[in-house]
């Protein structure tokens, strides 16, 4: 079967995002440079109509693909739509923690889940549901989070304060749903 080295430069190009030296394209294809060259200018060529949405540019002898400026209105466009966050269950369990028992430490809360939570945090923090709201007065001085203005909103709630309160029957029973997913874990 013949190489298309068509598609393997769309490839290279696309997924690097950024302009890639002839050479590296050259080395990667193990062909001459000035072959590189001939089959790009064919590629810029065909994509060189109203239906493409990219364009191969060359910058300093190296190669980059990106969008044609007439397609900017439409990146904009979808750019400036909301993203639609997605709380996973470590996510919400993460949030609850910190919900319930801030301000609180991030060590705190690894202790709680027994698992390290720097990706949760950061992600709720990206999320704007939870922010730094100072640091603990021990050595290290370790951050310490709590919920956001953003949060309450999200979650219909006017403060922290008015959290639906956890009974001790609800306590109990998420004890004994834990037990048995690791008594099953266990078992795999």
């Amino acid at each position: 079967m013949e190489r298309n080295y068509k598609a393997e430069i769309e490839a290279i190009l696309f997924t690097m995002g950024e302009s890639v030296d002839i050479n590296k394209i050259a080395n990667a294809l193990e062909i001459k440079p000035s072959e590189v060259k001939k089959i790009v200018k064919e590629m810029q060529k065909k994509m060189d109509t109203p239906e493409r949405g990219v364009k191969i540019i060359e910058l300093d002898g190296a190669y980059q693909m990106c969008t044609k400026p007439e397609m900017y209105e439409a990146l904009i466009k979808v750019a400036k739509q909301p993203k639609r966050q997605v709380l996973t269950d470590v996510l919400m369990e993460t949030l609850s923690i910190i919900a319930y028992k801030q301000p609180i430490t991030k060590s705190e809360i690894e202790r709680i889940r027994g698992v390290k939570s720097d990706f949760a945090v950061n992600k709720l923090v990206e999320y704007m549901l939870v922010e730094e709201v100072g640091r603990m007065d021990t050595p290290g001085r370790p951050l310490l989070f709590g919920t956001t203005e953003e949060f309450l909103r999200r979650f219909g709630v006017e403060s922290a304060d008015s959290l639906p309160v956890v009974s001790q029957d609800m306590i109990d029973e998420f004890k004994h749903e834990a037990e048995e997913e690791v008594t099953l874990k266990s078992n795999d």
